[in-house]
């Protein structure tokens, strides 16, 4: 199989539970072609969606066309998440009742948000890291001290202007990290997608406050396309287009974006590339342009192409990692934090080493 095959069959597998036809064509393929297991494991594990994978191909009963190892090692993993997520569940939930009580509304987000409001049949489907929440302006600072408190701590640093604090931990078994959100975007779209506009239709789920379907369905691209610059990369996270697909039964994909100006394209052009990569379910219909089939051009032919993928990717890794750091020391100027960061990071020894061999000056310790 290669990496595009084993890509769409991973994400096909991840509709069954919704999507007969799929289901039909899944079954189909595990009774007639021998599956490459192995790089179907590496592709669901890299995009953090092994459990999910587990959990769709169990309530399809098709466990019985897995090798017996491997399913005993996706149980594995999959056990192993569902208990870490009744504990991030458990602590999301103790997060919310300290801060109600001090009259502080966080709204949830991302797979914390989504695990709180039971969009997935099975809690270990989704892998989470942090529990991310949002707050107006006027708590942010008032919900971090509060926490700090309460036996959280910050040991990074993050710019005064980041989208959220430095990150918060709490040592005493308590098992995510916290990351309270001023914003949910990057500068440039911030006056498109904020708090403002997220708390005007959440809705309270369980008891816990999470953003509308619609918003939902937005910020889960946003995070990849937006954020981790997907858009750029043109390639899909399987974790949030998984999201995405579980989000657009819940509403209308297609019309989800259309309150937006410059977020409409990379948001309708993921859109698309789920549309595709799930095998076109009827939920993930998009309004097409030139520009999305150029893009969808652009995706299937790095995911078809191994060395282009790789060589377009270090380009562009580098263009944006010189951009952010000319960024940096533009705003090193006028901002306090950025000025610290850039004398620390470039008096560390390690850090100035690391540099030289990135840029070709100094060769690597491993290299003959």
């Amino acid at each position: 199989m290669t990496y595009k095959e084993t890509l769409f069959f991973v994400a096909k597998c991840l509709t069954i539970s919704l999507e007969e036809e799929n289901k039909k064509e899944i079954e189909n393929q595990l009774k007639t072609t021998e599956v490459a297991w192995e790089t179907v494991v590496k592709a669901s594990t890299a995009n953090y969606v092994l459990p999910a994978l587990y959990c769709n191909l169990k309530r399809a009963s098709f466990l019985h066309y897995l090798p017996n190892d491997l399913v005993d090692f996706m149980i594995r993993v999959t056990d192993l998440n569902r208990k870490k997520n009744k504990q991030i569940i458990e602590q999301a939930k103790e997060i919310n009742d300290l801060l109600l009580a001090n009259n502080i509304k966080p709204i949830f987000l991302k797979g914390t948000g989504n695990l709180l409001e039971g969009l997935y049949e099975d809690i270990a489907e989704r892998m989470v890291g942090d529990i991310d929440i949002i707050l107006s302006k006027e708590d942010v600072l008032k919900a971090y001290n509060l926490l700090k408190k309460n036996n959280y701590k910050s040991n990074s640093l993050i710019f005064d202007d980041h989208r959220h604090l430095s990150r918060l931990t709490n040592n005493n078994n308590n098992i995510a990290a916290i990351e309270i959100h001023k914003e949910l975007l990057i500068e440039k779209y911030t006056n498109e997608f904020n708090f403002t506009i997220v708390k005007e239709d959440s809705q309270i789920i369980n008891n816990t406050n999470v953003i509308s379907f619609d918003n939902q369905l937005a910020l889960s691209i946003i995070a990849t396309q937006i954020n981790d610059h997907g858009f750029y990369f043109k390639n899909i996270a399987l974790r949030n287009a998984y999201d995405v697909f579980l989000l657009s039964k819940k509403t209308v994909a297609k019309t989800a974006f259309n309150k937006f100006i410059n977020l409409k394209q990379p948001l309708n052009c993921f859109l698309a590339t789920c549309y595709d990569v799930f095998n076109k379910p009827k939920s993930l219909e998009y309004s097409n342009s030139r520009d999305i089939e150029a893009y969808l051009k652009s995706f299937n032919k790095l995911l078809a192409n191994e060395k282009l993928r790789n060589r377009i990717y270090k380009k562009t890794k580098l263009a944006l990692f010189i951009k952010s750091r000319f960024t940096i020391i533009y705003k090193s100027f006028f901002d306090k934090t950025y000025r610290n960061w850039l004398l620390k990071r470039t008096t560390d020894k390690n850090w100035q080493q690391e540099k030289l061999i990135q840029i070709g000056l100094k060769k690597s310790k491993s290299t003959p």
